[in-house]
Parts: structure tokens; sequence; C-alpha cells
């Protein structure tokens, strides 16, 4: 029996009524635990501030607390979830749970895409993940089941010359010819989902679901073949999202947040999925896609606001998990789907850059969440939490601010014994309550850090802790975590705070590839860090002429800004990230018992050609071979009026080199297969010293 995506139905599934009956009970639990936590909390606040809410200032420094508060309290609850459903033997209702292994290994498999969008990447590092995860599938016996698409937006010719070499390269390493495709748009629209949306539109009927990776992914065989296994076996599910582990950090940035990702997300993950259930969040890579109903009910349509709410959607996976529960569809988070993989960003500036770009994308979401029409509940709250994750730190902001205007006007004002609002024959006596003061402020840490040793004291009960170096060296991990967060935490406030700011005036913003590699120098950190710096060091000296208990009270927010510039650097350093390493610090399971997709990764990685003498588009004008495959490749028809434009910009490029051109003339030549023939041509009767004569014996020497 076939349902309308094509999907086996078991008729034994379970039924999503009682899922979502489940998942109601759970929701209603956790807003019960956060609005009940956040209103003792506003109350205790209420009574610490002086006029104890009588005036618009506090009023607005209540309001800003009650979001800030609630929005941490969602983290720690979500936490508490998780570690209790693994205290309890996991969650049963996940979706893994519902089947055997047995009744998984015994379902057929349906024709799978694994599609890799790829923007400026490093092109052999990237592609050789690839063909990790293609070995992996063809040692398991699964591989007739999958193929593989590269779907590039590379503008640059050097980049997507390299690419087309290197994908040729791979399907004769690995015989994948007829399975490993690459194709190259030539028109950029809507960046990454506009690069699937034209892969499915030419080619999505081919196939019944498409894994999503990103450039620096990776999934395990036995992964992707559980995934198609449950979706097979649950045909309402549209999307199937594994929790990534973050790996390969090489720097201390790298690592810490490698560590923190592996150790913490265990109990986030289960707590999230946990509440989710069947609504959960999509985050655009690491998932299996149901491609019928992907294709009829996602498509993204502009947005029709103004400024920022007009245009494209940038951040394309939650919104598209929305549509597809608005079609009836169930998305699922499966944290019980290991040997997922991602890296992160080698260094603090280029997180702050990838944040610049993601949070315009969630900023965009408000519109979504407050116009879209009959998205779910648990949809919004979804879109929201993504919003809150840049949102809360100008609100933090706006809060530091409102509390320094209360402290001056508590110090240098006079007292207003009656106050706006304030009725009544008697004054208003301003009061202190430090005490109260302490204790609040060490539940709200209680929130940020509870998790954190929950998650060490999970690890020692499930007997995972020797996989992280052991208990002691456990406890020095987290705890170095924990001070390079609070060091980092203001930091973060005050870059965010400036990109929402930037994305609600649309400012402009050019979207490039990642660093994957180079160190932070003194230099960018200083220029990059430095009016944070100067905020941080301006506000805490005003704190100090101010009032001394201000001062301290300053000081969390204020001295990491001031230390912002050579936080960076050290933290970019591969050094210092390779010694905790042989310390056994920040360790993390895979780095102990080794994943085999991984290591096929970093073995191909390492093997990566240097002997690139050339770059990829000399080579692809002198080297006979590659200069037919970009032939091959490229555009066969040319219009005499097109011919007219290119002639020049070969003879050009003939005499002087590339170096003559604009990046878009160079495009413009090596799409044209008679420009590349006659390119080849002119570079091998050029002088020996002239440009391609040079070339062409750097080539001679390599070979």
């Amino acid at each position: 029996m076939n349902d309308a995506a094509g999907a086996v139905v078991n008729p034994t599934r379970r039924q999503s009524g009682r899922w979502r009956r489940i998942a109601v009970i759970r929701r209603l639990l956790m807003t019960l635990f956060v609005v009940g936590q956040t209103l003792i909390a506003c109350y205790f606040l209420l009574w610490i501030l002086p006029y104890h809410g009588a005036t618009s200032l506090e009023l607005g420094l209540l309001a800003l607390f009650a979001l800030l508060y609630m929005w941490i309290a969602v983290g720690f609850w979500t936490a508490i979830f998780g570690f209790i459903l693994r205290l309890t033997g996991g969650d049963r209702h996940s979706l893994l749970r519902q089947h055997s292994d047995g009744q998984l290994d015994a379902t057929t498999l349906a024709r799978t895409a694994i599609v890799m969008p790829v923007y400026h990447e490093p092109v052999y590092w990237t592609l050789s993940g690839l063909k990790a995860v293609y070995q992996d599938l063809e040692r398991s016996g699964h591989l007739d089941h999958f193929e593989f698409h590269i779907l590039s937006d590379s503008r640059d010719p050097d980049v997507w010359l390299e690419e087309q070499a290197t994908w040729y390269q791979l399907c004769q390493e690995l015989g994948a010819e007829g399975r490993l495709f690459y194709r190259r748009r030539w028109v950029n629209l809507n960046f990454k989902s506009g690069n699937v949306a034209d892969f499915l539109r030419r080619w999505g009927r081919r196939y019944r679901y498409m894994v999503v990776l990103d450039a620096d992914s990776l999934l395990s065989a036995n992964t992707l073949v559980r995934m198609v296994q449950l979706m097979e076996r649950e045909p309402r599910v549209g999307i199937l999202q594994t929790a990534p582990s973050i790996i390969n950090g090489e720097s201390l940035f790298a690592r810490i947040q490698q560590f923190a990702n592996r150790l913490y997300s265990t109990l986030f993950a289960t707590g999230l999925a946990a509440i989710q259930m069947g609504d959960a969040a999509f985050w655009g890579h690491n998932a299996i896609i149901r491609t019928q109903p992907f294709m009829k009910h996602c498509g993204l349509r502009k947005l029709r606001g103004f400024g920022l709410f007009r245009g494209p959607i940038m951040s394309h996976d939650f919104v598209e998990a929305a549509y597809m529960g608005r079609a009836g569809y169930e998305v699922w988070l499966e944290p019980g789907l290991g040997n997922s993989f991602e890296e992160s960003p080698p260094t603090l500036s280029d997180e702050l850059s990838r944040d610049n770009r993601w949070s315009r994308g969630n900023m965009q979401h408000l519109w979504i969440l407050l116009f879209g029409r009959r998205i779910r509940l648990a949809h919004r709250m979804a879109l929201l939490n993504g919003i809150m994750a840049y949102l809360a730190s100008p609100l933090w902001l706006a809060f530091l601010i409102l509390t320094t205007i209360e402290a001056v006007q508590m110090t240098v004002g006079s007292i207003d014994y009656f106050p706006e609002g304030h009725q009544g024959l008697f004054p208003l006596w301003p009061e202190w309550r430090p005490q109260w003061a302490l204790g609040l402020a060490l539940s709200t840490l209680s929130l940020l850090f509870l998790p954190k040793f929950l998650a060490i004291l999970d690890a020692v009960i499930h007997g995972s802790a020797k996989q992280f170096g052991g208990f002691l060296r456990l406890l020095v991990s987290v705890l170095v975590e924990i001070v390079v967060s609070v060091l980092l935490a203001p930091v973060r406030m005050m870059a965010h705070s400036r990109y929402v700011l930037g994305a609600l005036l649309n400012v402009s913003l050019t979207w490039a590839g990642q660093n994957r590699t180079q160190e932070t120098s003194w230099r960018d950190a200083f220029v990059t860090q430095l009016p944070g710096m100067l905020i941080g060091g301006g506000w805490s000296a005003f704190a100090w002429k101010l009032d001394p208990m201000f001062f301290l009270w300053s000081l969390p927010v204020a001295i990491p800004l001031v230390l912002a510039a050579p936080t960076s650097v050290l933290l970019s350093r591969v050094a210092p990230g390779q010694t905790l390493r042989t310390w056994g610090v920040l360790l993390i399971p895979e780095e102990r018992e080794p994943v085999k997709v991984l290591e096929d990764a970093r073995s191909a990685r390492r093997a990566a050609n240097d002997e690139f003498a050339l770059s990829a588009l000399e080579a692809a004008v002198v080297r006979p071979r590659l200069n037919r495959l970009h032939q091959a490749l490229a555009r066969s028809t040319r219009l005499p009026r097109r011919a007219q434009l290119l002639s020049p910009l070969v003879a050009r490029c003939g005499r002087e080199g590339p170096g003559s051109l604009s990046r878009s003339e160079l495009s413009q030549l090596c799409r044209d297969r008679q420009s590349l023939a006659e390119l080849h041509h002119l570079a091998w009767k050029a002088p020996p010293d002239s440009f391609w004569g040079r070339r062409i014996h750097l080539l001679s020497r390599s070979e």
C-alpha cells in the first residue's frame, strides 16, 4: 500500500493524534515551569527596585527582565527535561523508539539524492568530505540507492573551474560516473534555498528523498540508511532532522565550541526533541526530506513587506519546516541518529561574520511569525526561538542601559517621593535590598550554568565520562568552557546588537564563503573589537565615578569587552587548542574512538594536491586534459553578437594573461567552449618569456 508520496505505509504505525496529546502535556508543563519561575523572579525584582516598579523606567526594566529571564528559563527547562528523560531510559515516544532494529533492517530503501550546495568553499577540502560519505556507503553495500549532487553557486572562475576538475577527478577515482553529478548555476537567485529549488525543479522527481549536506557536513552510511528506513516506515514524516556534532576543531575557539556542543547537546537535543516531537525545526542540513511534499508545499515566495521584510527569504530552513507542518506533514528531530557531523568556524571573528548573515534571516522571520497563515503554534514558537537567539542581545543591552540610567538617577538626582503613577498622601521611600539582588543574580546564573554540570552528571551516570578524558579532565574542560563563555557573552551581545540594528535598517550585506583555517591577526582583532573595548572601558570608568558598588556590578560585562581583542586572538590560535588536547582537556569521544567516515575525510584532506603551481584557471587553459573537460562542460553555441564580445577578450587574455580581465570577463570566457579552445591554442603558441610561456614551463617542471 503506497501513500501519495510513494512511501510504503506501515499499517501498524503510530497515530499522530497520540503523540500530539503527549506533546500538548509536555508543552503545558514546560510553559508552567517557565512562566511560573519568571513570575517569581519578576516579583523579586519588583522588591529590589527602589520604587518597586512605580516609575516608567522601572517598568521598562521589569519588562526587559521578564523577556530575558523567560528566554533563559526555556533553555534551562529544556535541559532538565532532557536530563530526566535520559535518566529514565530515554524518550519512549521518540520516532526511532517506535521501530525495532529488526523492523528497520527489513525495510527496503528508496532512491535518495545526497545534495551538497556549495559557494566559494575550499574545493578539495569540501569534496573530500563528500568522497568519504560515498566510500562509507559503498562499504555498507547500500550505494545503489543513493546518488550525489554537487550544486555550485560559486562565481569566481578560479573556484568553479577547480570544482569541475575535482569533481571529475573524484568520478574517476571512485568509478562514480552516473552517480556523482556536478551542476553550477549561472544565475544566483535566492541564495541556498534557490540553489536547492533549482535542483528540485530539474531532477527532484527522480528521488523519493533528499538528504541535504552543508559543505562541512559528514554523515555515516549507517545513519543515512536508518534515515531512509525511518522515512519509509513513517509516510507522514516530511523532514527528519539529526542532531549534528561539531568535529575537527583545531583552534582553541573551535575546540571549545565542539566540546560544548558534544557534551551539552545530549541534554538539550533530547529535551528539545521531546517537547517539539513531530513539530520540530529543520536546521537546513544533515536532514532527510520527503521530496514530493517538499516540492509541493515548501516553495518560498518573496516577502511582500518593506525593507528587510521584502524580497527573498534568506534563512529558509525554519520556514520550510513550518510550511511542511502546515501541509499536514510531521517534522522530527531524532537525537538517537548518531554519526552526524558538522564543523564550526575556527575563530570568533568568523563566527560573528556568520551570525551577521544569520541574524538577518532570523529577523525576517518576524514577518512570517506575525503574518504567516495557518502555521502551527509550535512552529511559530520555533521561529520565535530563532528570532530571540539574536534579539536577546539588544534586549540585554537595553536592560544594561536602563540599569545605568536608574543608577544615575538614584546617585546624582534628588529622590522623588511622589514618582509618576504613585497615588496617596504619603511619600514613597526608596528601599534597597542588596541581599535580594544578590539572590536574584545567583538564581539567574544557576539557569545558565546548572545544565552544564548536569551534563557532567549525565556523562558519569551513562558511563561516557571516560570518552571525554575521565571525570577530572571533563570537569576542567567544563570550567574552561564556562570561563570562555563568560568572556565571550558581552562581545557577542555588542556584535549581535549591531547586526540586529543593521538588519532592521536593511543595511546591505555581502555574502561570502567561510574561512576554515586562518588565525586572527592582532590588527584585525583591534579593528573589529575596538568599539566594544572603548564602550566597555568608558562604561566601567563612568560606573567607578558614579558609585563603587555599581562599578563592581559593571565588571562582568566591562572586563570581557576591554579584553575582547586579546581574547579573540588567543582563541583563534591552533597551538593552545592542541596543547589542551595533548593534556586531555576539551576532548570529545570521536577523538578517542574515531569514526570511519571521519577518518576517511581526514585522510583524503591530508592527501590534498599541493601540485598546483598554477591556478585553477591557468590549469584549465594550459593542461590539455583539463581544457577538454572544461570545454565539454561549457556552452557550445556562440551567436555572432557574442563572438564579437568574446573575441577581443580572448586575444587580450592570450597576450597578457588572466590578470588583464575582470572576474566577470573571465567567467564569460570559461563558460564558452570555443573561447577555451582558442585560449589553449594561444597559450601553447606563446613565446617562452610571455605569461603563458612561463606557465607552461611551470607545468613541465611540476610534471
